[in-house]
């Protein structure tokens, strides 16, 4: 019986080091796999919390703490709304990883570099395909 040994997992210093001829490689298609999916872990994780602290009800009678509480708890529910959008992007971003799209821009097709995906792991454009968009947001609107 054969031991199957699975390949260490890359640093980023490792990732930056990689040539450009490396660019997507199985060993950082599965590192920006299992960070996207520690992402996803953590937003899960964050949404049970915040159904569990949602629904303890404190009664309070002075109305200046209810409206603090009232606050909290609006500021809670804009923060997971922010992370579902989040998750959203992760699960679009894995989808990517399985059909071999990740990591190239959805405009140009060129790579958008290890650099931005480290900071931006969900990210789909290149930095100047993301720069000539908000430009354009800039100028014209929505």
């Amino acid at each position: 019986m054969a031991v199957t040994k699975t390949p260490k997992a890359l640093t980023e210093p490792e990732m930056m080091a990689m040539p450009e001829s490396a660019y997507m490689n199985d060993a950082q298609l599965r590192f920006f796999r299992e960070r996207l999916q520690q992402m996803e872990r953590e937003i899960l994780a964050n949404a049970g919390e915040t159904t569990e602290h949602l629904r303890e009800t404190v009664i309070v009678p002075d109305p200046a703490d209810r409206a603090t509480i009232e606050e909290e708890h609006a500021l809670e529910l804009r923060t997971r709304d922010r992370e579902r959008k989040l998750l959203k992007k992760i699960q679009q971003s894995l989808s990517r990883i399985d059909s071999g799209e990740y990591g190239w821009c959805e405009e140009t097709g060129d790579a958008i570099g290890i650099p931005r995906l480290l900071a931006r792991p969900t990210a789909t454009l290149s930095l100047e395909a993301q720069q000539r968009r908000e430009l354009r947001q800039k100028l014209y609107g929505d």
